[in-house]
């Protein structure tokens, strides 16, 4: 799912026709309807009703054309804060993000900032959180998106949280569902065959816990992979895995359960040091990401929520 998919879904809504949207958007018929398409297949539902005289908004379209428009206008106000400092020539900012971040938020802002200021240098580093925190007290980097936090190592900085985070149970799409229900709970998830992370990530140490909580033990069939490699091990089939609602995004081929009894989610927040005023193109930047965020949770209402909405306790 794009911008580009939503706004043509936008004008075909508005317009109630096909060729006029494709007219509207100087684009061939035939290419628009490829986006929808496509937009239909990584939802997973039909959106529009095609018929000669017209086409209407079925159940799933009336459910995504408010998130749609929200989403549209959030990429729009991204585009008007970035233009109010188009003078930005040069600088450079270094970023840190935990990987699985790095898999959906940083790549959806960092794209938008360099679009507007190709000039500028970006830096990324991905390691966990207590890492980021140790590397932003050291004055290696001038920002950090981190899923939790330590008092202790937080006293000179400031740590603002964005969103709160669900995690879902994903499997490969070519396999049959692991369940018909729209939650699994953490008993019926364990002795199916999971790929795990490795030890160091925030997340193994989040699955752990709730599953020691459980007094239960998941199966393993693969452990100590990075968040890319356990993705497309699940994509395969070899296994399951718990992982961040964001990372699924794109992602055609694998489905997603929410998880429930217990529902684990975590806080994602910005940090950046509390002592000395950071530069222009880090003020953007911590800009970008924030408005980024807040799109990315109106697009996902029930898996992403802005953290000032928090349910539940975070997980680390």
């Amino acid at each position: 799912m794009n911008l580009e998919q939503l706004r043509s879904f936008v004008e075909v809504a508005d317009v109630a026709s096909f060729t006029r949207a494709a007219e509207r958007l100087h684009l061939a018929q035939p290419s628009l309807s490829r986006q929808i398409s496509a937009l239909e297949h990584d939802l997973g539902a039909e959106l529009l009703h095609r018929a000669r005289g017209g086409s209407t908004l079925t159940t799933a379209g009336q459910s995504l054309l408010p998130l749609a428009r929200r989403m549209l206008a959030d990429a729009d106000t991204v585009r008007r804060e970035l233009a109010e400092l188009s003078g930005l020539q040069r600088g450079s900012v270094r970023l840190g993000a935990t990987p699985s971040l790095s898999v959906g938020l940083v790549v959806e802002a960092l794209s938008a900032f360099h679009a507007a200021y190709p000039a500028i240098g970006l830096h990324l580093s991905e390691q966990g959180s207590r890492r980021l925190l140790e590397e932003l007290a050291g004055g290696e980097l001038d920002l950090a998106l981190i899923t939790s936090t330590n008092p202790t190592a937080t006293e000179r900085l400031t740590v603002t949280p964005l969103l709160v985070e669900e995690l879902v149970l994903v499997s490969a799409r070519s396999r049959p569902a692991v369940t018909t229900r729209r939650t699994i709970e953490l008993h019926q998830v364990a002795p199916l065959p999971q790929i795990a992370f490795r030890s160091t990530y925030d997340l193994r140490s989040a699955t752990d816990a709730a599953y020691a909580s459980a007094s239960l033990t998941p199966d393993i069939v693969l452990e100590g992979a990075e968040m890319d490699a356990v993705l497309r091990f699940v994509e395969r089939g070899v296994g399951v895995a718990i992982v961040p609602a964001m990372v699924v995004l794109d992602r055609p081929g694998l489905r997603s359960v929410r998880l429930s009894e217990p529902r684990l989610t975590r806080t994602i927040s910005l940090a950046r040091p509390a002592d000395f005023e950071p530069s222009t193109a880090a003020r953007v930047l911590a800009r970008t990401i924030t408005t980024t965020a807040t799109a990315l949770a109106g697009a996902s209402a029930t898996t992403l929520r802005p953290a000032g909405q928090a349910v539940g306790a975070p997980t680390r």
